[in-house]
């Protein structure tokens, strides 16, 4: 969403590396500049007055005049104000002191609240709560059906005494899913209430009606980051209509500029909470202003990617495939296997590469990833025999037509994992070597022989060295990785200094 904004400013800041101090003039072409690309990324006049104000008041400071590299000093004058803008500090939930805690979400229809409650159930079940949606949307069609469909998904409990459909009254659900919360001991309530196409006074009336019978300890306005100028209009009418407590940001994933994301928190004085960036239930987190700042400026999001990481992979399985990893044989097809399984869990390749640090400037090259390189691989695995993925060495021509013939691939194509795979296992061995990973030392010990003629003994020969312990990498051995999992031509990366 971020990629227009994200792309002028990184012009932006490209023209100023090549110089030594900060004009007058340089400052206020820059600031030029950063104003165009905001309003391009449709963010609200009076947040553009103030951020490009403020960035032009500290880049004529003290702190950039006298530095030696004063681009690094205006980006991270423009980070730390971007920061500022959506928030500053991650808002977390309040919760009630007396269970349950009532979560209402307000918005209009078409923003995602249905689907929202979902997530947001699904997420609070794991943090180790137990959630009761409650299905108060009775005008939209199916609205009920689909919050019944989310919740199964989700795993969570969902409370809908009424058909829907224009039937019922929203208020008495509201009021009555609270006695059946405290019934079912449900910790958390969320109220998921209806939208409408535009704001109108019978809207704002009965979402009034259902905070006043619920007294929420959160109220959420959930706001379609897709329709630009509008969200911002929209949320003031909610705050001065309803009162809301925080935002959720949804459609994170679309094509849109992304100037609510930067206008809603300024405009409203509320703070963005959580967001969405797509239509699966897992695609949904906390939202923190300071990620955020760091992916536009293309600065990447290395916590993001290592909290998904912590969810994907097992600490102790870590441990056991890093030893497996060091001792170079004793790392299989079916290990490979499973690892590859668990990086498909953290998310679609793509995005994990746009958390890396310096992929901005890869934008094409990692868009043109599939995913479904991945699945083909699995399948191919998938297809060997047990003893086939524990030993590929006696993979012959018969077994490899039987396995292609299994997995709809060509022979070629086996061919191709089975060579890679020896090549990466290689690689990997001797990388782990130099990073001293879990189990490197002892898995060597017990393979060591005692030496024979010159030149051999049990652990073959020793990699090269370089400075700081890692070894050299034979030629080409960073293209020889199985299919679907290609590195990036890392001399093209500008990674900032340090």
């Amino acid at each position: 969403m971020f990629d227009t904004l994200s792309d002028r400013l990184a012009a932006v800041f490209t023209t100023l590396r090549g110089k030594g101090r900060l004009s007058e003039a340089d400052i206020d072409a820059t600031a030029r500049e950063i104003r165009i690309a905001l309003l391009e990324a449709d963010v609200a006049l009076p947040v553009v007055k103030a951020f490009v104000g403020a960035v032009k008041e500290r880049a004529r400071g003290e702190e950039v005049s006298r530095a030696l590299n004063p681009a690094q000093q205006v980006i991270a004058i423009v980070n730390e104000e971007l920061v500022s803008v959506l928030g500053g500090e991650t808002r977390r939930l309040r919760f009630a002191k007396q269970p349950p805690t009532v979560i209402m979400l307000a918005g209009l229809q078409g923003s995602g609240k249905t689907t929202l409650a979902g997530k947001l159930g699904q997420w609070l079940r794991g943090q180790g709560h137990t959630p009761l949606l409650v299905a108060a949307d009775l005008q939209r069609p199916n609205a009920v059906t689909q919050l019944q469909v989310v919740g199964r998904q989700a795993g969570v409990d969902v409370y809908a005494p009424e058909p829907g459909n224009g039937v019922g009254d929203p208020v008495d659900v509201a009021r009555r899913a609270m006695a059946e919360a405290e019934r079912t001991q449900h910790d958390i309530v969320v109220v998921d209430t209806a939208g409408r196409l535009g704001i109108d006074a019978d809207m704002m009336a009965q979402a009034a009606a259902i905070r006043d019978a619920v007294d929420p300890d959160e109220t959420l306005f959930v706001v379609d980051a897709m329709i630009g100028q509008d969200a911002v209009t929209t949320a003031q009418a909610f705050r001065d209509g309803v009162g809301f407590t925080g935002v959720v940001l949804t459609k994170l994933d679309g094509d849109a500029r992304g100037g609510a994301a930067l206008s809603v928190r300024y405009v409203t004085g509320q703070p963005i909470m959580f967001a969405s960036t797509g239509e699966k239930l897992s695609d949904f987190d906390v939202f923190h202003p300071e990620r955020m700042a760091s992916r536009i400026l293309g600065m990447g999001d290395i916590l993001t990617l290592i909290e998904q990481a912590q969810t994907a992979f097992d600490e102790d399985e870590a441990e056991r495939m890093a030893g497996k990893l060091a001792s170079g044989t004793d790392f299989t097809l079916e290990d490979f296997l499973e690892q590859m399984m668990a990086i498909r869990k953290m998310g679609p390749i793509s995005n994990l590469l746009g958390m890396m640090p310096g992929m901005g400037q890869m934008k094409d090259q990692i868009a043109d990833i599939d995913d479904r390189d991945l699945d083909r691989t699995a399948a191919i695995i998938r297809s060997m025999t047990p003893a086939e993925r524990h030993d590929p060495k006696i993979i012959n021509g018969s077994r490899r037509a039987r396995i292609a013939k299994g997995s709809g691939v060509r022979v070629s194509d086996v061919n191709g994992l089975v060579d890679r795979f020896f090549e990466a296992r290689k690689m990997m061995q001797q990388m782990a070597g130099g990073m001293g990973l879990p189990g490197m030392r002892r898995n060597v010990s017990k393979t060591r022989g005692k030496k024979g003629k010159k030149g051999k003994s049990g652990r073959g020969p020793t990699p090269p060295k370089v400075r700081g312990g890692m070894p050299a990498l034979p030629p080409g051995a960073l293209n020889q990785l199985p299919p679907g999992m290609q590195m990036p031509d890392l001399s093209k990366l500008n990674l900032p200094k340090n």
